[in-house]
């Protein structure tokens, strides 16, 4: 008996069947079966390598869709931090502002766009940090990017600062560094 008869029991069409399954679930579970992949062949290192170089071409075409929008000028660092709340928002996450400085922007989520799939695949978070890191590169001429707390290692929510002066400090452990890139570089793919 079908389900159209009301009564339990297999469907007669697949397209009858009740299953959580959208393009966008399918997507988030390739890649994070992808960031898996490579964390357990190459190790976490080397797959966050390769999440670097696809969040660096991801973080500047989100980056020219922002500028492009906000009328092609540089941003100052409470306009990054709202397009960066923006843009996770857009994808699914949580981020808030924690504080804004010339210097540093500190954000916060409650919810990682790639919901529970991303506990225990940590490189999959190089792609905020690559693309923080573009954008506010692009806008200020350096970012420095420290992912202090994340949901991927466990913790209850992130937490993610991004220096926008070389000044003081070196990169900590995990940090990454963004430098502007020269606008020919940035319109021939560079």
């Amino acid at each position: 008996m079908s389900r159209l008869s009301g009564e339990p029991g297999p469907v007669e069409h697949p397209s009858e069947a009740d299953l959580d399954l959208d393009a966008d679930l399918f997507m988030r579970k390739m890649l994070r079966d992808l960031t898996g992949l490579l964390q357990d062949v190459v190790g976490l290192d080397e797959a966050e390598g390769y999440i670097n170089s696809v969040g660096t071409s991801v973080g500047r075409w989100i980056e020219d869709k922002y500028r492009a929008e906000m009328g092609g000028q540089d941003l100052d660092p409470t306009r990054i931090a709202e397009v960066f709340v923006d843009l996770k928002r857009r994808i699914g996450g949580d981020f808030y502002v924690i504080s804004v400085t010339d210097d540093c922007i500190t954000l916060g989520n409650r919810a990682c766009p790639f919901g529970d799939m991303a506990q225990g695949r940590d490189a999959l978070c190089m792609m905020t940090s690559n693309v923080f890191g573009r954008i506010a590169a692009d806008h200020t001429g350096y970012a420095r990017v420290e992912l202090h707390e994340t949901i991927a290692r466990g913790d209850a929510g992130c937490r993610i600062a991004i220096h926008l002066s070389p000044d003081g400090a070196g990169p900590s452990d995990g940090a990454r560094e963004y430098f502007r890139l020269d606008p020919d570089l940035r319109e021939n793919g560079g």
